[in-house]
């Protein structure tokens, strides 16, 4: 399956026109990745309970979080690193 994921990527970096500029897995089922400018939380939790298979994840520096009755919330900025983990 890790051999699909260079080109689940680039398919999702098209079709979202979020780019993921860096993509690196990390110990503890973490992934680590960088965004384009306009992204925001709710493609980014999309993009990271894809990742790690599942929806009990979260953001190591809680740059986006869940809200019951909003969704996944926060205020992501271009071109800095973030690394969501499963829990």
């Amino acid at each position: 399956m890790n051999f699909l994921k260079p080109f689940l990527l680039f398919i999702a970096a098209i079709n979202a026109e979020n780019i993921v500029c860096e993509v690196k897995n990390t110990p503890n089922n973490c992934v680590t990745f960088t965004v384009s400018q306009g992204t925001g939380c709710a493609w980014m939790c999309n993009y990271c309970a894809n990742q790690l298979g599942t929806n009990n994840y979260y953001f190591t520096d809680n740059v986006c979080t869940y809200q019951q009755g909003v969704g996944c919330v926060g205020n992501p900025y271009a071109g800095k690193s973030y690394t969501c983990c499963s829990a």
